[in-house]
């Protein structure tokens, strides 16, 4: 959806600036994370403040955070009853997917890894296309090129190279577009993103590097990446990060914003750490309860992304409730057409498997696609008999 742009409170101009003076210094202690929308709705006031909020683009950030959590609990229930093969989990992480997702343009390229259904949902991305993923009836769902989303990554931290080279490729162009690469914590401990690091640095290349720190890479805490923050990576690298609240739509959206423009105009790249929880599990293959305590998840939950926004939003008198009826109407909608036609997804061609490869033919996929079909041929033949 687009929605106008807005200005930002002078807060956020004061906060930011001093998270990049902070960044090459020896400080022990850390600046908060930016916040523009407190745990209980309220904006963050300053005596300087001009807001200048739009309540439609205050709605738009509802209505999608709405509906990225709708497909992310239908398609858990879809994989609990035996539809889909896995599926990883995104509730609790939306006000980080739909705020930086509204902060690109349209010619901007977003590299997700595999939990970002809330930024596919904003770039287009049909919900069942992503789902038949893991149903396992294709090795893709949509075309990268028509939406600007790349396809996902499973492979922890070696899209943060591709988002790279990309960006790299569009500054050797003139292109002024962008590029933004999604990944969570656990991925920062990759080499493939400190050699990401490396090359953005050192060329300059446009892109902003999205981490959602959801506290918990599978079972191994956020403590087991590094000593301090995680945005404190990028300055060892030469260039700046700084550390957002992850749960706060509004200052996700300044932020990703800011750090676009950044990156757009000719200063290298940068880095976000968005400061965010993982309500659910890893993937649904997960058992969160076996290294996480309940007085975690019942903190982080007070400080529910959705709870938030819709808060401000009532205080506000920015939204009916004939709004939100409406909201979850369509969300409702949206869950039943992806249940419907999860279950009358056809079975993929079992030769398909062989097709993409290699660009062109190759001897030896030749010869394993040959001996495959003489192996299905023979039950056809023991049926025949």
């Amino acid at each position: 959806m687009t929605v106008p742009r807005t200005s930002h409170a002078a807060n956020f101009s004061d906060a930011l600036s001093a998270f990049t003076t902070h960044a090459f210094t020896t400080h022990t202690e850390e600046p908060a994370p930016i916040q523009l929308l407190t745990p209980a709705g309220t904006l963050v006031h300053h005596p300087d403040d001009t807001p200048g909020y739009d309540p439609v683009q205050l709605r738009a950030f509802y209505r999608d955070m709405v509906m990225a959590r709708s497909i992310d609990t239908e398609a858990t229930a879809l994989q609990r009853q035996g539809e889909l093969g896995l599926w990883p989990p995104l509730t609790g992480q939306e006000a980080a997917q739909i705020g930086s997702a509204h902060a690109l343009r349209a010619d901007d390229y977003a590299f997700p890894s595999y939990r970002e259904h809330g930024v596919a949902w904003c770039r287009g991305v049909d919900p069942v296309d992503v789902v038949r993923i893991y149903r396992g009836v294709t090795n893709g769902g949509w075309d990268p090129r028509e939406k600007n989303f790349h396809l996902y990554t499973l492979v922890v931290g070696s899209h943060a190279l591709h988002a790279t080279g990309y960006a790299m490729g569009l500054a050797k162009k003139g292109s002024d577009a962008a590029v933004i690469a999604y990944f969570g914590d656990g991925a920062t401990s990759e080499g493939d993103v400190s050699e990401a690091f490396t090359f953005a640095a050192v060329y300059d290349a446009p892109v902003v590097f999205f981490c959602q720190n959801n506290q918990w890479a599978i079972s191994e805490p956020v403590e087991r990446q590094l000593r301090g923050p995680l945005y404190r990576r990028a300055h060892g690298f030469g260039f700046p990060g700084v550390q957002v609240d992850g749960n706060d739509v509004l200052a996700v959206h300044a932020v990703t914003q800011a750090a676009l423009e950044h990156v757009r105009t000719g200063n290298g790249p940068f880095f976000i750490e968005a400061s965010t929880y993982r309500m659910g599990a890893h993937t649904t293959s997960d058992d969160p309860t076996r290294y996480r305590r309940a007085a975690e998840v019942d903190e982080w939950r007070a400080k529910d992304p959705i709870d938030r926004i819709r808060t401000h939003l009532i205080s506000e008198n920015h939204a009916t409730q004939e709004f939100f009826d409406g909201v979850e109407r369509e969300a409702t909608e949206l869950t039943h057409r992806i249940r419907r036609e999860v279950r009358t997804m056809p079975n993929p061609d079992r030769m398909e498997v062989f097709s993409h490869v290699y660009a062109g033919g190759h001897p030896l996929v030749d010869e394993e696609r040959a001996q495959f079909a003489a192996y299905q041929q023979s039950f056809a033949d023991d049926g025949a008999k």
